[in-house]
């Protein structure tokens, strides 16, 4: 007896395993299906993104950008150039007021120098009696 229930438990176990089976070929198939489905729609995306239409839209903002970037260019061009003429006229105006303080800072030393050597030659005058 113990060998024909083990036999019946032997069928059960075939048949629950085949089943089982099936159900993976079911879920694997489905799986299957699935990435086909992603794929196609993968596809079509990528086709759509690199369609004549959308590769034209993309070469229309470039030009655009292109052209913002000549004008931005050329006024910071501008810019840079008047600038660069307002510091070079600063700067010749402070060297030409330099040089008029160098100048009469010279003309004082110098009077400077006159009225000391003057002194000197009274003081020493005075104190030889010459």
């Amino acid at each position: 007896m113990l060998y024909k229930k083990s036999l019946i438990y032997k069928k059960e176990e075939n048949k629950s395993f085949t089943s089982s089976q099936e159900k993976n070929k079911d879920s694997v198939a489905d799986i299957k299906d699935s990435a086909k489905k992603i794929l196609e729609s993968t596809k079509e995306k990528i086709n759509d993104a690199f369609s004549d239409e959308n590769v034209e839209k993309v070469k229309q903002k470039a030009e655009e950008y292109k052209e913002v970037a000549k004008e931005k260019a050329t006024e910071f061009s501008e810019d840079a150039k008047e600038a660069f003429d307002i510091i070079s006229e600063k700067g010749s105006e402070f060297a030409s007021e330099a040089a008029e303080h160098l100048a009469d800072l010279a003309e004082d030393a110098q009077e400077e120098i006159k009225e000391a050597t003057s002194k000197v030659k009274n003081f020493l005058k005075n104190i030889t009696g010459r």
